[in-house]
């Protein structure tokens, strides 16, 4: 089972080791980010998780709240190339869309970024019901999912 956890000293270490291939350019490494979380702190609007399989670290997510646009925004999404293709970022991504349900006094919108050239990544967006904007930030194409429509994941 999929779960969300907070990074902890117990599972650090195996969220800094997960790397994706060199010549990939996709995601940032996970060190990056949660140095960004770290620099973000204050704000208190960034938060990064370890995704879990029962106790096993296989993947690591970054949110970040964005309460004037009311959007719940997965800032970045990674899993090591061994734990690719195993269905974990599809629940990984369903329980981000739950959990901003169960805030929809705070949110209308789940959006993320996607490497154009990131098929897989775009197709799971997609059958979760995420769909393509028109906006590109650096280089990536902005994916919103409506949490006012009525669409079940």
């Amino acid at each position: 089972m999929i779960t969300l956890r907070d990074i902890t000293e117990e599972n650090f270490a195996a969220i800094i080791a997960m790397k994706r291939p060199v010549d990939e350019g996709y995601v940032a490494p996970n060190v990056y980010s949660l140095a960004q979380a770290w620099l973000y702190r204050d704000n208190g609007d960034v938060f990064p998780y370890a995704i879990c399989n029962g106790d096993d670290p296989v993947g690591f997510l970054l949110l970040e709240e964005d309460d004037s646009e009311r959007a719940l925004r997965i800032w970045r999404i990674m899993f090591p190339e061994e734990n690719t293709s195993k269905g974990y970022g599809t629940e990984a991504i369903r329980l981000v869309l739950c959990r901003a349900r169960q805030m929809r006094e705070r949110f209308d919108l789940v959006t993320c970024d996607c490497d154009p050239s990131n098929a897989r990544a775009k197709h799971v967006y997609e059958k979760l019901g995420f769909v393509e904007t028109g906006t590109v930030n650096h280089g990536s194409k902005e994916m919103v999912f409506d949490l006012r429509a009525e669409r079940g994941f």
